[in-house]
């Protein structure tokens, strides 16, 4: 639909006259049309049933999985997570600790990264802001915690590179 505009050298009132007359006009090209799926803010009346979760897969142990596979893996899934902060905290983490890790502590690890559905929930457990569920309270969360008070003061405003790899491999 077109809208009748015109107005090179109309006088301020008359582009308001104009303004008023079109938004007096219901232009049934320019509504839009619900779908049913909108976001609107929390309102009161919002039933939810809009809203949706997407199940995530199980977390799946992986017994057979080389040592080295399994360490680069989650060096990996230390960089690459849902939010910035636990992508800098557990990718630092990862370059410290990782390499000193016992098998029975990777998988642990691996269990804590990979299982909670919220990246939030990792950071607050590791900040100490929520307590942790029983099966992620363990040694690995105690180093997590201990390296998260940066008792050093070390700044820690972005993830480490990658070279510590070559010269640890």
């Amino acid at each position: 639909c077109a809208l009748p505009i015109s107005g090179v050298g109309m006088s301020l009132s008359a582009a308001q006259q104009g303004v008023r007359r079109l938004a007096s006009v219901r232009w049934p090209c320019l509504l839009l049309r619900s779908t049913g799926r909108a976001y609107r803010g929390g309102a009161p009346e919002d039933s939810g049933k809009d809203m949706i979760e997407i199940p995530l897969p199980p977390w799946v142990e992986r017994p057979n999985e080389p040592v080295t596979t399994k360490r680069a893996r989650l060096v990996y899934e230390s960089r690459k997570r849902g939010m910035l902060e636990n992508g800098i905290l557990l990718s630092l983490f990862a370059k410290e600790h990782l390499g000193s890790m016992s098998e029975a502590q990777l998988s642990m690890y691996d269990r804590m990264i990979n299982e909670p559905s919220n990246d939030w929930d990792i950071y607050y457990w590791a900040t100490g802001a929520k307590p942790p569920p029983a099966v992620f309270d363990n040694e690995v969360l105690d180093l997590l915690k201990e390296f998260t008070r940066n008792r050093n003061m070390e700044q820690r405003l972005r993830q480490p590179d990658l070279e510590y790899l070559q010269e640890a491999g």
